[in-house]
This record gives C-alpha cells, sequence and structure tokens, in this order.
C-alpha cells in the first residue's frame, strides 16, 4: 500500500504530497491524517499522510515510510478539508494551513517534543502493621485517602518510602495532570434578562438548527456577554458544543472568569499566551471531549469540536482577527465556514460594527440584532476639548476640565482609565541645535525612547541603542525627546496627582505571563486608582469604580495613511468612552485632540453609529474602497529597492495587460515604512469587483514569484495599507 504525505516543508514551490510505501507492520495502525516520519533526500521530515491507496506500478522506486509518531489521527476530516479552503482561500501553500491549525505539539515539526505532564502518586496494595515510626506514620497518610501524592510522603521520610515500595505494602503510579487547572465551583449567577436581552435571544435560538449569520449591534454596557452566555446555556442542554472568539488576550481572563461562574470546568482555553504544553493539554480536553465550550483568541476558531451549536465572535470589529502573516486567514471567514459544515448559528458581537459587516446586515445576508440601551440605561456624558485653545494656556498633556475631573475623581475615591496610543517615554529623539534625529539604521525610523531601560529601541525591528548623550553629528549635548508615550504620562501623573496610584498596561507591562490578568486583578480591586494604556484597554473590560475616561490625543489614529483610519479612530473613541459609568455610578468621557471636528470624532462623542455609517459610506463610494470595492495587497520586498521596483511594474503591467473590467491599479509605491530591517517595501493596490477573474491572475501571479529572490506577498482584504 502506498501512503500520499505532505510533508513539512513551506517552500511555496514545493506544495504537494509525495508517495511513500506502507511497511507491512505499518498497515494495520496508519490513518489518514496522523503524523509520519520520512527519508526526504538526504532528511529525514515529518508530514500528515493525506490518502492511503494501493499499490501501482510506477517508473521509480518508493522509500518507505520510517515510523508512525501518532496513533490516531491529529487532523480529522474537517480539518483536512478546511485546509483546503484556507490554502485556496489565501493563496498560501497546504502544509502552512495544517501547521496553523495545530497547536505546537501536533504540528509536523521534526526535533519537538512536547511531553504529557505526570504527577506520582502513592497507593496501598496491603494492610499491614509496621513497627518503623516514619513507616507507620506514612501509612496513617491512607487512612482516608485512596491515594496520597508521593511527595506528601517523601517530606515525613525518603527511605522510609523507598523500604515500603519494597515491601510491596505501597506502589508508586503515574496519573496524567492538565496543566492549566479550571476546576471551579459553579456559581448561581444568572441575571435577570431586559425585554432587548430576551428579544435578541429569542431571535438566534428560532434559527438555531440552520446556518445563520447574525450582527449583533448593542452599546458598550448592554449586556452582550450575557446574551452569549444564555445562547450557550441553551445550546449545551442539547448536547451541543460552542466556541467564543474574544480578539485580545487581555479580554479572555475576564471573560473566562464570568463563564466558568456559569459553566463550571467544562471550559477549554486557547490563546497565543499560554504555553506549548498548556496548549497541548486543551487541545487533548476538546479531544477527548472532556469540554463543551472553547473560548480563546483567533486560533481558538480551530478547536476540534465535533459537535458544533454555535460560533460567537465577540468584538468582531477587531483587526487581530485577520493573521497578518502566512496563512492569511480571517477566524471570521474560518467560523462562517463551519456555521455552514455543521449548518449552525454565528454571532458577530460589537459596539462599533465594522462597516462591511453592517453593510451585509442591511442587505439581508446577516440578520441584525441590536441593543440600543445600557443596562443600567446610563451612557457616559462624552466631552470634546480643543486642544489648541489649552496650548495657549499651557496645558499641553492635560486640559483644564480633564485636570479637575481626575481631582474630583480621586478626592472621591473612584476610578480613572486614561488612554494614550503610543507606548513609550518619547516618540522621537532630536539634537536642538543641528536638528538630528536619532533613527534605527537597519529600518530608518526615528527611535523610541523608553525611560524604564533608559534604551532607544526600534518598534519593528527591535534594535536598541543606549539614549543620545552627544548629538552625533554637530557635537552638542543640548538633546531634547519630544512627543509623549504611555510611560512618560506615567510619569507626569505620579508627580502632579499625590492621591494617585498608578498602573500602566501596555506592550511593555504585559510581556510577560499572567501579567494581563495581574494587572486587572490589581485594578479591580482597588490596589490603583489610575490604569494609563495603550488601545488594549479601550474594549471588553468592565471596572464598577472607573466614572472617569480620559483620551490624550484622541486624533492621532486619524494621522495614519490608510482609509479605515477614521473607522478605527471611531471605533476606538467608542470603545474606550464605554468603560465609563458602568455600573450605579455616572460615567464622564473627555478626549482631547487637534481635530475634534472630525466626523469620526463627533459621532463617537454622541455615540451615533447610524450617521458615522451614513457618512464613512458617502466617503468609501466616491474613492472606491470597501464595501463597493473588494481590495488586495500585493507587498513587494527585496534588500534591493531596483530589483523590488522592478517586480512591481511588471506585476502591474501584467495585470494591465488583462484588461479586467472594474479593475483599478495603485502602485507600486513605497510601503508606510519603506524599510524594516534593511529589507526594502513596496506595494500595489489592487481594487476590484470580480473576485473570481482577478483570483485567477493572483494565483498566477503567486506561483510565478514562488521561486524569485524578490519576495513577492499577496493580501486578499488585507486589514491595512
Amino acid at each position: 500500500m502506498i501512503a500520499e504525505v505532505l510533508v513539512e516543508i513551506k517552500a511555496k514551490n514545493i506544495d504537494k504530497t509525495f508517495s511513500y510505501l506502507i511497511p507491512k507492520d505499518f498497515k494495520e495502525k496508519i490513518k489518514v491524517g496522523i503524523r509520519v516520519l520520512v527519508p526526504f533526500g538526504k532528511q529525514k521530515l515529518e508530514g500528515f499522510v493525506l490518502k492511503i491507496k494501493e499499490n501501482e506500478k510506477l517508473d521509480y522506486e518508493l522509500k518507505e515510510i520510517i515510523s508512525l509518531i501518532d496513533e490516531e489521527p491529529v487532523l480529522n476530516k474537517e480539518m483536512l478539508e478546511l485546509g483546503k479552503y484556507i490554502s485556496q482561500k489565501t493563496l498560501c501553500n497546504l502544509i502552512s494551513a495544517y501547521q496553523t491549525m495545530l497547536p505546537s505539539a501536533l504540528k509536523a515539526k521534526k526535533s519537538l517534543t512536547i511531553n504529557k505532564k505526570y504527577i506520582t502518586y502513592l497507593v496501598l496494595k496491603k494492610k499491614i502493621s509496621v513497627s518503623n515510626e516514619k513507616q507507620k506514620e506514612i501509612l496513617k497518610l491512607f487512612e482516608n485517602k485512596d491515594k496520597v501524592l508521593k511527595k506528601e510522603a517523601n517530606d515525613i521520610s525518603v527511605s522510609s518510602v523507598k523500604t515500603l515500595i519494597k515491601k510491596e505494602i505501597i506502589k508508586e503510579i503515574k496519573i496524567e495532570e492538565y496543566r492549566l487547572n479550571n476546576k471551579v465551583e459553579k456559581e448561581d449567577t444568572k441575571i435577570k434578562l431586559n425585554d432587548e436581552q430576551n428579544k435578541v435571544i429569542k431571535e438566534i435560538l428560532n434559527q438555531k438548527n440552520r446556518f445563520q449569520p447574525f450582527l449583533l449591534h448593542g452599546v458598550t454596557g448592554s449586556g452582550k456577554t450575557e446574551v452569549y452566555m444564555h445562547l450557550i446555556e441553551e445550546i449545551i442542554k442539547e448536547k451541543k458544543e460552542a466556541i467564543v472568539l474574544v480578539p485580545e488576550i487581555s479580554l479572555t481572563p475576564q471573560l473566562v472568569s464570568n463563564f466558568k461562574k456559569r459553566f463550571g470546568s467544562t471550559i477549554a482555553i486557547l490563546h497565543s499566551r499560554l504555553s506549548n504544553g498548556e496548549k497541548y493539554d486543551e487541545w487533548r480536553k476538546i479531544q477527548r471531549r472532556e469540554v463543551k465550550i472553547v473560548i480563546g483568541a483567533r486560533s481558538a476558531i480551530f478547536a476540534p469540536l465535533t459537535n458544533l451549536g454555535i460560533i460567537i465572535i465577540d468584538e468582531e470589529h477587531e483587526m487581530t482577527y485577520k493573521q497578518e502573516n502566512n496563512p492569511k486567514y480571517n477566524a471570521i471567514d474560518i467560523a462562517l465556514w463551519r456555521g455552514r459544515k455543521y449548518n449552525i448559528p454565528i454571532v458577530l458581537g460589537s459596539a462599533t460594527p465594522k462597516i462591511e459587516s453592517y453593510t451585509r446586515a442591511k442587505m439581508g445576508i446577516y440578520h441584525l440584532c441590536e441593543l440600543k440601551k445600557r443596562v443600567n440605561d446610563n451612557l457616559p456624558k462624552v466631552t470634546l476639548i480643543d486642544m489648541k485653545d489649552e496650548i495657549k494656556n499651557n496645558n499641553r498633556i492635560i486640559s483644564g476640565l480633564l485636570d479637575e475631573k481626575i481631582k474630583e475623581k480621586l478626592d472621591k475615591n473612584e476610578q480613572i482609565i486614561l488612554l494614550l496610543n503610543r507606548r513609550g517615554y518619547s516618540t522621537i529623539v532630536t539634537c536642538k541645535n543641528c536638528g538630528y534625529v536619532h533613527k534605527c539604521p537597519a529600518c530608518d525610523i526615528p527611535l523610541i525612547y523608553h525611560k524604564s531601560s533608559n534604551t532607544m529601541r526600534c518598534h519593528y525591528c527591535g534594535y536598541g541603542s543606549s539614549r543620545l548623550k552627544k548629538c552625533p553629528s554637530c557635537g552638542s549635548i543640548d538633546i531634547n525627546d519630544y512627543g509623549m508615550g504611555t510611560e512618560k504620562l506615567e510619569q507626569y501623573i505620579k508627580e502632579n496627582y499625590s492621591k494617585a496610584k498608578v498602573i500602566r498596561m501596555d506592550n511593555d507591562t504585559t510581556s510577560t505571563k499572567g501579567s494581563h490578568e495581574k494587572i486587572i486583578n490589581s485594578f479591580r480591586q482597588e490596589k490603583y486608582n489610575v490604569l494609563i494604556g495603550t488601545q488594549m484597554i479601550a474594549k471588553g473590560l468592565d471596572f464598577p469604580k472607573v466614572t472617569l475616561v480620559g483620551v490624550i490625543n484622541g486624533d492621532a489614529s486619524l494621522n495614519i495613511p490608510d482609509f479605515r483610519s477614521g473607522e478605527r479612530t471611531f471605533q476606538l473613541l467608542n470603545q474606550v468612552a464605554g468603560r465609563a459609568g458602568r455600573a450605579s455610578l455616572k460615567g464622564e468621557v473627555i478626549i482631547q485632540g487637534f481635530n475634534i471636528d472630525h466626523y469620526s470624532i463627533k459621532y463617537a462623542s454622541s455615540h451615533d453609529y447610524n450617521s458615522f455609517y451614513k457618512k464613512e459610506m458617502e466617503i468609501r463610494k466616491i474613492l472606491k474602497y470597501s464595501p463597493y470595492y473588494n481590495l488586495c495587497y500585493i507587498k513587494i520586498s527585496s534588500k534591493n529597492y531596483d530589483e523590488a521596483y522592478k517586480t512591481g511594474e511588471k506585476i502591474t503591467d501584467y495585470l494591465k495587460s488583462k484588461k479586467i473590467k472594474d479593475l483599478f491599479i495603485l502602485g507600486p509605491t513605497a510601503c508606510n515604512i519603506p524599510k524594516i530591517n534593511n529589507v526594502y517595501y513596496l506595494g500595489v493596490i489592487l481594487k476590484y469587483k470580480d473576485s473570481s477573474q482577478i483570483f485567477k491572475e493572483l494565483k498566477f501571479i503567486n506561483n510565478i514569484y514562488a521561486k524569485n529572490k524578490v519576495n513577492v506577498d499577496i493580501d486578499i482584504d488585507p486589514n491595512k495599507i
């Protein structure tokens, strides 16, 4: 018999299976979907068995499979189909699609071994009296227990434990233990739902046995999480399973805590901050059908549940649902694929839905459900502050009103959130004498100063150097830092508000494991009264005592050269405003900026999504952007700028020669960051109506440049341009 094996080579030009003979010893054990070790040239590689067939006459001699790695398939029938879909949809090779679906422990990857965790116990083999006091003490441990931790017995006497084992009075057993302990007692946390929530639940459950995407548009604090939990409760009653996706790892601890209180230990967690061993354990819990609910970030959509009843995607507007590197899959797209497969509802929830999602709801592709009121019917009051006027009064960082409100809330023993969407201490370090700017030598962009480590760092390639003391251009020691990041804001608040107990949450303070949870819990327990952070503090978090949200530089994201910058600004401001006044206390929001008359800021301040949507659609229609046109971004990269540019021109010339109707080609032009780590980046933007025709050409381009020294990367429906 012959096995078709897909080996662990990600090269674009090797996207096919290879045939191997199945040795007699393996014929009964080999299955489609397991991993095998095979000879490949002079190497030994792992791969997935995709097909088993009878022997056939060939002109060449086949090599034999060396060994079987798994007893049971790591890729089930659904996952094998899904991998093919991802490969076709994102133009990636098949092995990349399968590898991205699995935890590291189950990928086809030689030399990676992740062991199961075992705990050693002792059990009593025979009841017998002993004279030794230490042995007596050890045997006493078994009076009310079937098994005793070996460590506990060793604490009494290691030599006595060895003697008892030797005499066969006790024996040692090893029991597998999962690395994540999810054992919790259920709490009766059911909350009485309001009429809006009940209506939404009824609408969704009426369609529970057919594929139907729902867009749940609910204002911040409208009780979307409670709706999710009620839906899952009903699905689980029918012996079915659920996936809940959240966009940021920072949201997971809070959401998991709420779900554990309601559903106990029937939950598995999957996200990138887990160790390889923890992911492996959680994956096996799912495969063994020990859990009913999977909660996690983007990759949790691949959870190997086989009796799905519902998929819920919270904060569906978030960019993090789309993977930036290959394969560039979108978790929402995968959810819809699985929804069709199982004939189940898909619920997309958001206070600020993506323009594309809301358009689909208006067209009837998605079913629109709305929660228009907060549970406490208490939306925060939003005030806009023009910093052009404040600077005249020498208020450069905190406006007069925000300063007054911070003092007021601290006096009342309430909590404050301050959002500044830039980490680090200062954004640019420059010489006051000659204007020299300290830049990254590999990326040619200004380095960011981090005061805590007293280093200059590049946020793109990771380059670091000590802070300039003397200008390398003119020799001056008059070095200034301009702009502000979260680290500098933290210092400013500590220096100017004596009652402030400040904690910061950004990529720098959350780089270690469990740090998100630690910061969130410390703030909830009121060990701190001011939380400063980047966009990761803007969504999903629920703190009853937060009554003031201040946004520093609320218009900064409008300056990003991307057609979605207005939408991103509206979403960020609306989401962070939603952190204020979520319980009985009244909330206030102050947004500072230099461009506060922009429609995205004005509509965010009045919580008016519909007016924002209408205005944004007008602009996109004129500029031929999504949802009126489909988008594709072709990124060309090379260490040689001229070669990259010539490749870009060849691609655009080829596409123009095809004379595709309603196709608009922009570029090649330099990317927003034109050089990273000594590699030049150029981009070509395609706007088109007919996906089928352009897709055929993109596939051709992808194949042509599979073996080229200039890298061509195709991103269909890109998040950013």
